[in-house]
């Protein structure tokens, strides 16, 4: 795997969980609630996941063989980033703070 392809893996495992670490939108725009709702940290993933996507096709089509893809791959693709949320979802909703 060529180092733009281990540069997507990380930049998918920070960007699924900057929805969890912060109370902010995209971890930029202050919120008037004190907390966010789950469904925003949904949707912020969701936004995430295709703005990390488009990256990677940008990396693709620069090396020069950008591959079309089926509906599997954005299966997987969503999938994996869901995984790679879970160190934040764990912190945000199962660890106890006092």
């Amino acid at each position: 795997m060529s180092a733009a392809g281990w540069f997507i893996v990380l930049l998918a495992l920070v960007g699924a969980n900057v929805p969890f670490f912060n109370q902010r939108l995209f971890a930029v725009v202050p919120l008037r609630a004190a907390h966010k709702s789950a469904w925003l940290r949904i949707a912020e993933m969701i936004v995430l996941y295709f703005a990390i996507g488009l990256v990677g096709f940008a990396l693709e089509a620069r090396a020069g063989n950008r591959f079309d893809q089926g509906w599997q791959f954005y299966a997987i693709t969503f999938s994996m980033f869901v995984v790679f949320a879970f160190p934040g979802f764990t912190f945000q909703y199962l660890i106890k703070r006092r």
